[in-house]
């Protein structure tokens, strides 16, 4: 019963009315506008996008070129020549263990000169620490300063 109530679908490529879909020339020219502006849009906002990155670039370089060190630089400076001349130097005594400078990591061999740094007594090759001194005004081993101990 349910057979005989379907009918068969016959499909006609004549029957087909496709004159609906048909592009005439004012709405040509309108889709044409249309996606003339959606692409110049598209380009503006691409434009203004690289132009807000250039500037924040700019911007950024040029604080670098105006203070290019920070000002915590000026307060770990190294000591000035005379005072670096200043500190002891004395002929290295030979002891049960080895002891090497921490700076260049070679042991001390006996008679070498050695220049021992103040409160702390710390000792290392006077040219591996002269020049330590010259950039920075603390003990590389502990770190403790000797602006103050020197002055």
């Amino acid at each position: 019963m349910a057979s005989q109530d379907v009918q068969p679908f016959h499909w006609h490529y004549t029957e087909l009315d496709d004159k609906r879909f048909e592009v005439h020339g004012h709405t040509l020219q309108l889709i044409v506008i249309l996606f003339a502006i959606l692409l110049l849009f598209t380009f503006l906002c691409l434009y203004a996008r690289w132009v807000c990155r250039y500037r924040q670039l700019a911007a950024a370089r040029t604080r670098v070129n105006q203070n290019p060190l920070p000002e915590r630089r000026s307060e770990s400076s190294g000591l000035d020549p005379a005072t670096i001349e200043s500190l002891p130097v004395q002929l290295h005594r030979s002891s049960a263990e080895e002891v090497q400078c921490s700076i260049c990591l070679s042991n001390f061999i006996e008679e070498e000169k050695v220049k021992m740094l103040p409160n702390c007594n710390h000792a290392f090759h006077p040219l591996c620490v002269d020049k330590w001194l010259s950039t920075q005004s603390s003990c590389p081993l502990c770190r403790g300063s000797l602006a103050e101990s020197v002055v």
